[in-house]
């Protein structure tokens, strides 16, 4: 393999069985719905606020949206379609006033900032690091900001909020923002903006994700083992992951997956 991304070293963590049925046997796994088309459109307006903070975001965002959240082939409910308009007309406007709120002064360094950086420390075979920045910052402090979004329905849970296959994204981000400029990771701040259908008010949430020694070394170790174990074919059935909070494995009692 010549990369990894924290989407697929979560997708081994859930089970190296569904891992190599998706990314090794390239069969299809979940390919979305509503949900996460609704996740990707209201992405590229985050983007197009921060970069082009004079842009009219109201007509032509919510175009994107409808464009992206029907192009997803299980998208049949029009009633859902109509909520998710009604949601992201709510959430847009709020985007840039709850950066200035929580950042004040900033300045923008890149939006969906591509990391492929060698994983240096894994000595066994050449692998590099994959994954794309939603928005880095840099305030007069001389900090660097890194921001993930997120959408949610009303937010996240404390217990969401600290699930170490959830912060690990950020913790590898920063961990490899740091290797690629070359700067000192004590000076990189991670964060997670969620971006809140349902929610009546503060509908964008952002707080900060401690990405520390100890917690990069954890996340490190979770890599290398994944990685170890890839290359060794291991590919155990994790039978606690059959069924899961919203329902079972794509290949539960299937033919791949009996």
């Amino acid at each position: 393999m010549s990369h990894i991304s924290f989407s697929e070293l979560k997708n081994w963590d859930f089970c190296p069985f569904y891992h190599k049925l998706v990314h090794i046997d390239k069969l299809k796994g979940f390919e979305g719905n509503e949900y996460t088309a609704f996740g990707s459109a209201i992405h590229k307006e985050c983007e197009v606020a921060v970069v082009d903070r004079d842009a009219d975001l109201r007509e032509e965002s919510l175009k994107s949206f409808l464009d992206e959240i029907r192009s997803t082939p299980s998208c049949e409910n029009k009633k859902l379609l109509k909520e998710m308009k009604t949601q992201g007309e709510a959430i847009l406007p709020e985007i840039l006033p709850a950066l200035e709120g929580f950042f004040e002064n900033y300045e923008v360094l890149s939006v969906e900032e591509q990391l492929y950086e060698p994983i240096k420390d894994f000595v066994e075979s050449e692998v590099n690091f994959k994954g794309y920045i939603d928005l880095v910052l840099k305030t007069d402090d001389g900090k660097v900001h890194i921001i993930d979004w997120k959408t949610c329905s009303w937010g996240w849970d404390s217990r969401r909020k600290a699930d170490p296959m959830v912060t690990y994204q950020l913790t590898f981000y920063k961990h490899y923002y740091a290797k690629k400029h070359n700067i000192d990771p004590e000076n990189i701040e991670t964060y997670f903006a969620l971006l809140k259908r349902t929610a009546k008010t503060n509908k964008v949430e952002i707080f900060r994700v401690s990405s520390g020694k100890k917690r990069t070394e954890n996340a490190l170790n979770l890599l290398f083992r994944a990685l170890k174990n890839i290359g060794s074919n291991m590919c155990i059935k994790n039978r606690l992951s059959c069924k899961g909070r919203f329902g079972y494995c794509d290949f539960y009692k299937t033919e791949h997956c009996p």
